[in-house]
């Protein structure tokens, strides 16, 4: 068996990856679909994190322009993301991965408190844990999250799964054709030009930590299992 290239990963899944192609809600094939690739890099002993998105049920900026608060708004998306990793934890149950939902907001009920040594001891003992709720704070995106997370739990990478788009470009490339692949960048490069590959905050922590980052197409099947074999695929921003 090949040896993975990371031994403990953070896996940023965007809400809208867990929509599929309905660009809303939670699409049941999509979620079974990224659960079992997932399935596929647990069983190479890879201790895999997940930091979960809500932008396809609710998103900040929504209830911004209809008027909202904004922190208000951050906490309905802060909820979304957890009604997200419920679900994803229901599906990689299903198929005999165990794993743990941990939120930023304490709801005992449902899910555990985020504890960073209980996190560390779940990975350890071969869990997946699903971080929810985002940092716990409105105004920090569920991006900065993955930065926090990582760089607490001492992640040897983020993965920034896209929906759709395989790696870091000039410009969009669905609109300009003349749109340039970027095969490795620094954090610096990805700041100072602003290729909103994450938020500057979320750029700036990973900077500051040295955590690598590898952004890829997360509707290619088997694509996750490829980047953590330590596969040339997607943008490498590190250094």
């Amino acid at each position: 068996m090949t040896e993975p290239k990371y031994k403990r990963v953070v896996l940023k899944l965007s809400g809208e990856a867990l929509s599929g192609n309905n660009g809303f809600g939670i699409d049941p094939e999509t979620m079974k679909g990224i659960a079992k690739e997932i399935k596929e890099v647990h069983r190479l002993g890879v201790q895999i994190s997940i930091v979960v998105g809500g932008g396809n049920i609710w998103r900040g900026k929504t209830g911004e322009e209809m008027g909202m608060e904004r922190a208000q708004a951050d906490y309905m998306g802060m909820l979304a993301t957890i009604m997200n990793a419920l679900g994803l934890q229901d599906v990689l149950e299903n198929i005999g991965v165990p794993t743990r939902v941990q939120t930023s907001i304490d709801m005992r009920q449902i899910a555990e408190p985020y504890i960073r040594r209980r996190a560390e001891r779940h990975l350890e003992k071969g869990r997946v844990v699903i971080f929810a709720g985002g940092t716990g704070n409105p105004y920090f995106s569920t991006d900065t999250t993955a930065s926090l997370r990582a760089a607490e739990i001492e992640a040897d990478v983020i993965l920034m799964a896209k929906n759709g788009v395989d790696g870091v470009y000039s410009d969009d490339p669905r609109k300009n054709n003349a749109a340039v692949k970027y095969e490795k960048l620094s954090h610096l490069e990805v700041i100072s030009n602003n290729l909103q590959v994450m938020d500057t905050t979320a750029s700036s922590l990973s900077m500051d930590n040295n955590i690598p980052l590898v952004v890829f197409n997360l509707n290619e099947e088997g694509n996750i299992r490829r980047v953590i074999l330590g596969e040339e695929i997607g943008t490498t921003i590190e250094g």
